[in-house]
């Protein structure tokens, strides 16, 4: 019965918010409420809540600090050369500009962390995909692909739990993966590609100038961070003319972020790129937690940049939007992931699945695991699956002559899958930078992100790695 539930409460979820329904927040809070309800434990509702909200208030504490510190750092102009150069490549070709998002995307997902490659991808991005009109939730879609891709380093999570879960070493996961990831990699860059022509065909090419001139009416532009940036409004279109503003303020504009921001610190950049490396490089070591690290990191921006209080707290508050947009939804995570897990409506479910694996596909449980790796990752939490399920996969493999580090390897298959999952606190960053509904990225997104975990996995069993 729990198992039943457990996919009813799941399948219930997903459809209000794709049908748009229910908000992502209520249905998190009220479904799994519900359930509870329904499976006779109503009255531990509160003790599932409290320990689902205990488990996932460290992650919230880093998502807020975390996009505190990196809004200032996109404030003070840290990525800014970074931003440039990937602009100057897409010029105003939205083939371009879809590639240059996977390409962006790939390049910060190597500090780990998907909130941070959201910022980062979004703040530069998203003002060439208004001015362009071009699909929002194909960045959405291109950029959580592309970080679930990268999201399997081993400092990234993924890799790290399924050695920890089955006692074997990270590298001897992740390193002879690291031919099938490129191929994933590839896919996503080609997709990109696919998706960009697709874009260029439905609005054309156009030029720098055109692409400015093509609002009929004015337009506030995004030019900086999400939520916390200076707005510009768009010059009101004048026939074929560049609408009385010279070319140079059109160039300035168009890159998306203001070069002549109040904000900018250029005297302190070599101050703010150490500081970024030395904290990326602590989360690496593990040498504080996650959240302590960008507390301090957050704590250290806002002092040195920003030495007058009313900038420190003007800069607070420009980001304030977006931390109590994400850190209300993982709070609210925290009810649906407590409920799913202090009910056993997990466990019956992981059990079900495994159960239903047919004896002669034991030779074969790695091909299996990485298969079970899209949907279990999809709905449930990596540590659910992990610690939960893996071993089990692992022991039913062992029993049949399947080591653990083909396990372990297949297992991280479906994490461009996982990084659109709803119980995933960075996507709510994705999404609410881009200003997307969460609904609209998972009906775009889920196909191409399917597509992509089995590339992956076809290739790691063309290569012999599993």
């Amino acid at each position: 019965m729990l198992t039943i539930l457990g996919f009813a409460m799941i399948a219930t979820f997903l459809v209000l918010i794709m049908t748009k329904k229910m908000s992502p927040i209520a249905a998190l809070v009220l479904i799994p409420a519900l359930f509870c309800v329904a499976v006779g434990q109503g009255a531990q509702l509160g003790d599932y809540v409290i320990e689902g909200v205990g488990t996932l208030a460290p992650t919230a504490a880093m998502l807020m600090f975390a996009i505190v510190y990196f809004g200032v750092m996109i404030d003070v102009g840290l990525f800014d050369p970074i931003v440039r150069g990937i602009l100057r490549f897409c010029k105003a070709d939205p083939m371009r500009i879809v590639v240059g998002t996977a390409l962006l995307a790939a390049i910060v997902s190597l500090d780990g962390d998907g909130s941070t490659t959201f910022m980062i991808t979004v703040s530069a991005m998203y003002p060439l995909y208004k001015r362009l009109k071009m699909s929002l939730v194909v960045m959405t879609g291109v950029a959580a692909t592309a970080n679930g891709v990268m999201n399997t380093l081993p400092w990234g999570g993924p890799t790290a739990r399924a050695a920890t879960a089955l006692k074997v070493d990270a590298a001897d996961i992740f390193v002879p993966m690291i031919p099938a990831l490129a191929v994933g990699l590839l896919a996503v860059v080609l997709l990109a590609f696919v998706l960009g022509r697709r874009e260029r065909k439905r609005l054309g090419m156009l030029t720098l100038d055109e692409a400015l001139v093509t609002d009929p009416e004015p337009e506030t532009v995004l030019v900086g961070a999400g939520g916390g940036d200076r707005l510009t409004k768009a010059p009101k279109s004048g026939g074929a003319g560049t609408g009385g503003v010279d070319g140079d303020e059109e160039d300035a504009e168009f890159k998306g972020l203001d070069p002549d921001r109040s904000t900018l610190r250029p005297k302190l950049y070599w101050f703010n790129a150490g500081l970024t490396v030395a904290l990326l490089a602590a989360m690496i070591l593990e040498l504080m937690p996650i959240p302590v690290l960008f507390l301090l990191g957050a704590a250290l921006a806002l002092t040195v940049n920003f030495p007058h209080m009313p900038d420190q707290r003007a800069r607070i508050a420009a980001h304030a939007d977006n931390v109590l947009n994400v850190s209300g939804m993982v709070f609210a995570a925290a009810v649906f992931t407590g409920v799913l897990t202090g009910t056993g409506m997990v466990e019956h479910m992981a059990d079900w699945l495994v159960g239903a694996i047919p004896d002669g596909m034991g030779p074969h449980m790695a091909i299996v695991t990485g298969l079970l790796s899209l949907p279990l990752t999809y709905f449930m939490s990596n540590d659910g699956f992990y610690f939960g399920v893996l071993p089990v996969l692992a022991e039913a493999g062992a029993a049949h002559g399947v080591s653990p580090l083909e396990i372990a390897r297949a297992s991280i298959a479906g994490q461009p899958l996982h990084m659109s999952s709803p119980l995933v606190p960075a996507v709510y960053v994705l999404v609410g930078m881009a200003k997307v509904e969460f609904g609209d990225h998972t009906r775009f997104t889920v196909k191409w992100a399917v597509l992509t975990s089995l590339v992956v996995l076809v290739a790691a069993v063309l290569f012999g790695i599993i």
